[in-house]
């Protein structure tokens, strides 16, 4: 059985009711170990969107990047890797920022070489939002449109997967946090590593 298998459940309206979704914990991409800010991912799907949250505690925020597609991987980011095929070689990758700063792209990975990334595509229709419901702890939504998957998501389909967070404390360190752990510090490009979103 896979360790790391995530069932994505419909629900039906407009609104995401939250309270009702699973959550999925990252841990440190190399041991496995807790992170040390707690760090939690759901998602699920309804008739328009898939929808990704991000519930993170924040005790530093490192943000300073504004516009779409600017290096927001080099300071404090969640991240979201999806490979509809399930081959390993093409995915996509959506980040988001404190700032609701959105860097996207398609990723070809070949195996043993390193990813070619293409920034210049944009997910037309992807709604992002980063709210802040109390000190300390911060709300990273992401809705990416159905439409946009050929073929969309179905029940019975399964994607792989993988989702992160880098930050950087106060004295300047940085932590790297996964679902799935890649067994990498500073690489979450292992498709390998991706964990499976099933969806019903």
């Amino acid at each position: 059985m896979e360790a790391y298998v995530y069932t994505c459940h419909y629900q039906s309206g407009p609104e995401v009711c939250w309270e009702k979704i699973e959550s999925i914990p990252l841990v440190d991409t190399v041991t496995g170990e807790q992170a040390r800010l707690h760090t939690t991912v759901k998602i699920c799907r309804t008739d328009s969107y898939l929808h990704v949250r991000f519930e993170c505690a924040d005790d530093h925020v490192v943000a300073t990047y504004e516009n779409r597609d600017d290096p927001i991987y080099k300071q404090d980011v969640v991240e979201i890797f999806i490979d509809e095929s399930g081959a390993g070689r093409f995915y996509k990758e959506f980040e988001l920022s404190p700032r609701n700063v959105v860097f996207d792209a398609l990723i070809d990975k070949e195996e043993g070489q390193k990813q070619k990334v293409d920034a210049s595509w944009n997910l037309d229709g992807l709604l992002t939002q980063v709210m802040w419901p109390e000190e300390g702890k911060a709300l990273y939504d992401m809705a990416l449109p159905i439409a946009s998957f050929n073929p969309p998501p179905a029940p019975g389909m399964k994607w792989r997967i993988n989702l992160y967070r880098i930050d950087e404390d106060s004295t300047g360190q940085r932590h790297y946090w996964a679902w799935s752990p890649t067994g990498e510090r500073r690489n979450f490009h292992v498709p390998a590593k991706f964990g499976t979103l099933v969806f019903n």
